[in-house]
């Protein structure tokens, strides 16, 4: 199929095609555009298997959807993932993001106080305390 097919059948939405080989597997970095023209990339791992029954090869394929909103998270993810494998240690951003959260959570927990119950208990009160005028 040549680019032209693959446009019309897509619609133009894939822009950008990369693959990396890489032993058995293939890696496939594919930009897409979505109909509102917001543009996402999908990762795809495809490794060839032989199907025992059939005695024939297929391609098992894995596709992970990454949208431009995400890219800084994933980014800063990859990189703090790449650095623990280069080094073995905990990369010191991580530990930063994680006393962040822990304070965040702390402060919502202790934030958090619904005065709701207190409120309704009071107008009940109050509703009682009138009905018991309206009685007299």
């Amino acid at each position: 199929m040549s680019k032209e097919d693959t446009g019309k059948k897509f619609n133009n939405e894939e822009l950008f095609s990369k693959a990396v080989r890489a032993g058995k597997r293939t890696y496939f970095f594919d930009v897409k555009s979505t109909r509102a023209g917001e543009n996402y990339l999908t990762i795809t791992e495809s490794k060839k298997r032989f199907d025992q029954q059939s005695g024939k090869f297929f391609y098992e394929k894995h596709k992970l959807f990454l949208y431009q909103e995400d890219f800084d998270k994933f980014e800063n993810a990859l990189k703090q993932a790449y650095e623990f494998i280069a080094t073995g240690e905990v990369p010191q951003s991580y530990l930063d993001e994680m006393a962040e959260e822990e304070k965040r959570k702390k402060e919502r927990e202790f934030t958090n106080v619904e005065f709701e119950d207190l409120k309704k208990s009071e107008d009940k009160d109050d509703n009682d305390s009138s009905d018991e005028s309206n009685e007299k």
